[in-house]
């Protein structure tokens, strides 16, 4: 087993993401995007007789000036092939070999529920950070079996706004509806004091993507020619990331989220998405949009955690 850093093509890397991964943070345009935004990245591929049986993109920041901090969030992303104990060698290989000071601490956050196969992979390691929890939803189901699967009140709403003739949808690559999406993001992050990945991460990475349609969709509203509510999806691989939404009072009157969020569905599962990665939830700092995101059906994810 041998570690190689920087080196691989950009091909090969995006055909072993959306083979045995498709996390947005391991995704080849995420990596170019920060990098546009000024933050270091580091891409390594684990080999074993020359074949590439992982990847693993690293985000490295500085801190207090001497200290390296390099992240690799839900990866390594490895062959399904490759047992717990040969990715421990390959962690620890690439701890060893990690392109940055020597003042360094590398994390791994494993992209997969805890189970015995990640605590192979983490021996030796130490858990640092309990695990992120978002809500997947599987996009290979018919429609009908995903609406089915809607939570009841969900479902309800739908239905309403969707009988509301004042509205008009459409989900699509639209660049000029982003960039009013994100000044309207800017606004309510202001006024809700609330922070997240800059709004500039999106333009940078929708210019890193292969192209407009498999980088983003949104999914809009309009009345009277005015867009009353909007949400973005990022693509990667076979799955899309929900990543942000506004509405307008008339569009929170109108439920105009469980019409966008359903829109959205229906358009990544025809494109041929696999998944859709709906978000992180935390049912006391954000009851609301928890249950919004729950009310899809979809599966609450608790990845293993970060481990040093």
């Amino acid at each position: 087993m041998n570690v190689e850093w920087d080196s691989l093509d950009r091909a090969t890397w995006e055909g072993h993401h959306r083979e045995y991964g498709s996390s947005l943070q391991q995704s080849w345009a995420y990596g170019q995007a920060l990098q546009q935004l000024g933050v270091r990245i580091h891409r390594a591929s684990v080999r074993v007789d020359g074949q590439v049986m992982g990847l693993a993109q690293f985000m490295v920041r500085r801190i207090a000036g001497y200290l390296s901090l390099a992240s690799c969030t839900r990866g390594p992303v490895w062959h399904p092939a490759l047992p717990g104990p040969s990715r421990a060698e390959g962690l620890s290989l690439l701890k060893q070999s990690l392109p940055v000071p020597r003042l360094r601490v590398a994390l791994f956050s494993p992209d997969a529920p805890a189970s015995p196969e990640v605590e192979a992979e983490t021996r030796g390691l130490w858990r640092v950070m309990t695990g992120y929890s978002t809500v997947m939803l599987d996009l290979t189901q018919p429609l009908e079996a995903l609406r089915a699967g809607l939570d009841g009140k969900w479902r309800n709403r739908l239905a309403k706004t969707e009988a509301d003739p004042s509205f008009t949808t459409r989900v699509e690559p639209n660049l000029p509806e982003a960039k009013r999406l994100l000044e309207r993001e800017t606004e309510q992050r202001t006024q809700r004091r609330f922070q997240g990945l800059p709004t500039d991460f999106v333009r940078a990475y929708i210019e890193a993507a292969p192209s407009r349609a498999q980088g983003f969709a949104v999914s809009y509203a309009q009345s009277s020619k005015e867009t009353q509510a909007a949400l973005l999806f990022l693509i990667h691989g076979d799955t899309a990331t929900y990543h942000i939404g506004w509405s307008s009072e008339a569009g929170r009157k109108a439920n105009a989220h469980n019409l966008l969020m359903w829109r959205g569905i229906e358009y990544l599962r025809r494109i041929g998405l696999k998944r859709l990665d709906l978000g992180g939830v935390n049912s006391h700092a954000l009851p609301g949009i928890t249950r919004f995101k729950l009310g899809t059906g979809g599966q609450v994810l608790t990845l293993a955690g970060s481990y040093h």
